[in-house]
């Protein structure tokens, strides 16, 4: 393997900015819950956007209406919507950390001369202000953002195109992501090796057993990746 690339984790983020802004304008309901509706009109909206469908304003403002959908909250004017998103985005950004194990993993990868990238369904310029918060901009030699490119994870396009970018063949790269389906498999599909990260152990039975099926590893830190790659 020659190089590396991997998914910008913001799922840690994304609990506590909706947690802490929900708190703020006081909406209940369980967090887990919550959560899982907020990644859910995530992954819906912007992959409308991604398709055409929406603007990327329009797709922020469809998340929060439909977020808001049971609780006694109009968002239908667009600067209402607008003003709703901001300030989930503000806790959001407060959010932003590293893992202990990022670090560590990234250096002990450049040390045995690994190159290194990003994948990330993401407009670029906002990832680009969250990987420089985090001083890890100039550790990757690419950064490839699906909002470039109008198709995202698991198409497998979005792959090829990073790896077209390094000069090398899938079979020479792997992609690290704490999504199966969207990163691991989609990964896999695409010919390069798929690592699934799962950090709290929530792998089913089943979700374990297509990640061997299609030769995904699964690893429970990033400190497990440098021996896992030899």
């Amino acid at each position: 393997m020659t190089v590396v690339l991997f998914d910008f984790d913001h799922a840690a983020a994304v609990r506590s900015g909706v947690a802490a802004h929900r708190r703020t304008v006081g909406l209940d309901g369980d967090e887990a819950e919550e959560f899982a509706r907020w990644h859910a009109l995530e992954e819906k909206h912007y992959h409308r956007y991604l398709a055409g469908e929406l603007t990327f304003l329009d797709q922020r403002r469809e998340r929060v209406r439909g977020f808001v959908e049971p609780f006694p909250v109009d968002l239908r004017d667009d600067d209402h919507a607008d003003e709703w998103f901001g300030a989930y985005l503000l806790e959001y950004e407060k959010a932003w950390t590293l893992h202990a194990d990022t670090l560590p993993c990234l250096d002990e990868l450049r040390d045995r001369g690994m190159r290194l990238g990003i994948i990330t369904n993401a407009e670029r310029a906002f990832q680009l202000r969250k990987l420089d918060a985090l001083a890890l901009t100039a550790r990757m030699e690419h950064i490839v953002a699906s909002g470039d490119l109008g198709f995202a994870k698991p198409d497998a396009r979005i792959f090829a195109h990073a790896i077209e970018l390094f000069g090398v063949p899938a079979a020479e790269a792997v992609y690290v992501g704490d999504r199966l389906e969207t990163d691991a498999l989609g990964a896999a599909r695409a010919g390069l090796t798929g690592v699934w990260i799962d950090r709290h152990g929530v792998a089913s039975v089943e979700e374990l057993a297509r990640a061997a099926e299609a030769g995904v590893r699964v690893i429970r830190s990033l400190a497990e990746l440098p021996p896992l790659l030899g």
